[in-house]
């Protein structure tokens, strides 16, 4: 019977070949690099579900003003409901140019950080 305290020599081998392979120099740099720009990755894309987010919102309130505003001017006649529906348009138009810099702003730091 085998002494029980040896370990046999292919168990050994296999233990340090990986070793060598999971913790090789570069192989960490890599794997570090990776997962750095996998949470870039998702940080951007977080930013722009946030912008989209916003965006909708923005939407819905302009919308729900421009309605009020329409109402009110059919109802009254007084020009200060029409320059709302000005007000309203400018909201989403801003809203979107946001929407537009953040989704650039979140391409390029993606397309200039280090894929590894």
């Amino acid at each position: 019977m085998p002494d029980p305290v040896e370990v046999n020599p292919q168990v050994i081998d296999v233990i340090t070949q990986s070793q060598k392979a999971t913790m090789a120099h570069q192989v960490v740099l890599t794997s570090g690099a990776g997962k750095a720009y996998q949470s870039v990755a998702q940080s951007s894309a977080i930013a722009v579900q946030d912008a989209a987010d916003a965006l909708r919102n923005i939407s819905t309130i302009a919308t729900t003003a421009a309605g009020v505003a329409i109402a009110q001017f059919l109802a009254t006649g007084e020009p200060k409901y029409a320059t709302a529906l000005t007000y309203a348009q400018d909201l989403v138009k801003s809203a979107t140019d946001d929407f537009s810099l953040i989704g650039a702003a979140a391409a390029k730091i993606l397309s200039d950080f280090p894929a590894g």
